[in-house]
């Protein structure tokens, strides 16, 4: 499995509209193979902003290279200029690859 995340630093009073971007796109990913999961995380509030991160899981790090190369990727992504007011910087992309998972029930 390979984890993608994206941590971002949206300015106070930001939140809201920030959340409604990301509530109603469509993301396409559940037209992408390899595609598992993704989780919208909203983090600890600092002084001069929140912090979120977009939390995607993958079958495999192929799988989710596959995607950013993909006219869906390009899709969920056309409007994403639009929202840069709300951000402090740029967002900060981290990529994970699964040494090991501990789940309900396994053994």
């Amino acid at each position: 499995m390979y984890i993608a995340m994206n941590r971002f630093r949206v300015a106070k009073g930001s939140e809201a509209a920030f959340e409604q971007v990301w509530l109603s796109r469509d993301t396409h990913l559940d037209k992408v193979p390899g595609f598992v999961e993704f989780h919208l995380l909203r983090g600890p509030e600092a002084e001069d902003h929140t912090l979120y991160a977009s939390h995607t899981i993958w079958a495999n790090h192929a799988a989710f290279e596959a995607w950013t190369k993909s006219e869906a990727f390009r899709a969920a992504h056309a409007r994403a200029g639009d929202t840069k007011p709300t951000y402090l910087g740029h967002p900060q992309f981290e990529g994970f690859e699964v040494m090991q998972t501990v789940g309900r029930g396994a053994k």
